[in-house]
């Protein structure tokens, strides 16, 4: 038998066995002149091919025999690959990408409800937990969502402070009123800079 990494050591064999080490050894032996990546490749899809179909098992179609009849003679094998085609019946399937479920549209709506209308009510938790909706939802770029973060952040944070500095300082009702205003608006500006993705229905992958 040829030597090669695919040689079985000298101990008993069974005769299937046998058969599918030998089949390795002659395919071994006759792709001795292709390049050594192309020659690897070979002869790991060959006996993943024959591993998956032995492990099957209970139809004749699985026989060792059947299925080396199935894969053709090696040197038809090594003739292919010279010329650079695998066969058919080789080919690794091209991993299918995973796309991920896209958020449902009822919290797309809820969020910039939250972030727009909730501010009114909660002017600070409300756009807050708007916002962690959108930011899990793929409809959005990372762009889109980083800047409506600060958008609805920057004022809220800002009036809250005016809030703190009036108590301190015995501001009268006018602070109280701007500052509110500030920390609503935030909110439905940043939910009017997200509405177009909303409605253009574009879905984006986590973290585009």
């Amino acid at each position: 038998m040829t030597s090669g990494p695919y040689s079985s050591e000298a101990t008993p064999l069974a005769h299937t066995d046998a058969l599918v080490l030998d089949y390795l050894a002659a395919l071994w032996a006759a792709t001795d002149d292709l390049d050594a990546d192309l020659r690897d490749d070979l002869m790991t899809t060959v006996a993943d091919y024959i591993a998956l179909r032995r492990s099957a098992g209970g139809t004749p179609a699985e026989d060792p025999a059947q299925i080396l009849r199935r894969l053709g003679s090696p040197e038809s094998l090594a003739a292919a690959a010279r010329r650079g085609r695998m066969p058919a019946h080789l080919r690794r399937p091209v991993p299918v990408p995973v796309v991920p479920p896209a958020a449902s549209a009822g919290a797309e709506y809820t969020g910039l409800a939250l972030l727009s209308a909730g501010a009114v009510v909660l002017p600070v938790l409300g756009p807050f937990a708007g916002m962690l909706l959108i930011s899990g939802s793929p409809r959005w770029s990372a762009a889109n969502k980083t800047a409506a973060w600060v958008l609805a952040a920057g004022p809220a944070l800002l009036g809250f402070a005016l809030v703190v500095l009036g108590v301190m300082f015995g501001g009268g009702p006018d602070t109280l009123v701007v500052s509110y205003l500030m920390m609503i608006a935030g909110g439905f500006v940043a939910a009017l800079t997200l509405l177009p993705g909303l409605t253009a229905r574009r879905h984006y992958p986590p973290g585009y």
